[in-house]
């Protein structure tokens, strides 16, 4: 699970670094496949995205818009579940291309309420759902909205659904470490931007 998750975390940095203002997202999510394959990962479970702009506000079932182009100053998201060999990986980040400040402090804010979260979970040992209602109270106070279409999950060997198929945010007891998703995804109260960021519960040792 821990390699799955490292070659997952390489392979964003690695996509991200490919992303440049005026491409077309759906121009992104091909080079983003390719780059997964060239990886020697396995496209998994669900859809690679690579969201654009304005389609960064939508949950991950909503297809995108098509024919997004990045702009000169804009956010980009990217959202992938890449196999490899038998064990599931799961992660998500959003960057910045120019200078937008508040797309920059939503970025910003996705990851930053990401550890704030598993920090009361380290701390407090609370379930999936006080993690959330937690999420979303901290949402708030930043001045955004939390998405509960994007609710956590569970990761294991393929396929977690045959040992769960609930969301993090409905679990009811403590989520235990290399076992669970903690997804954030912010969005702009006036519905011009989102941003996500998401990856495994684990202790502070792992980032």
């Amino acid at each position: 699970m821990l390699m799955a998750r490292h070659k997952t975390r390489a392979a964003i940095a690695d996509i991200a670094s490919r992303v440049k203002p005026g491409m077309v997202e759906e121009d992104a999510v091909a080079m983003a496949k390719g780059a997964l394959v060239a990886a020697g990962l396995e496209l998994s479970w669900h859809p690679t995205r690579v969201r654009f702009g304005a389609n960064t506000l939508k949950p991950m079932r909503q297809p995108s818009t098509p024919g997004v182009v990045l702009g000169e100053n804009d956010i980009f998201f990217i959202d992938i579940a890449p196999r490899f060999d038998a064990w599931e990986g799961d992660g998500g980040a959003s960057f910045v291309v120019g200078e937008h400040a508040g797309q920059a402090r939503c970025a910003h804010d996705a990851q930053a309420l990401f550890h704030d979260v598993r920090g009361k979970w380290l701390r407090d040992g609370v379930s999936g759902q006080a993690l959330y209602a937690y999420a979303d109270e901290v949402a708030k106070r930043m001045g955004w909205e939390l998405n509960f279409d994007l609710p956590g999950h569970r990761v294991s060997d393929f396929p977690h659904a045959a040992i769960h198929t609930g969301s993090l945010a409905d679990f009811e007891t403590t989520p235990s470490a290399m076992r669970w998703i903690l997804e954030i995804h912010l969005r702009d109260p006036q519905q011009r931007f989102g941003a996500f960021f998401e990856d495994m519960l684990l202790d502070d040792t792992y980032y």
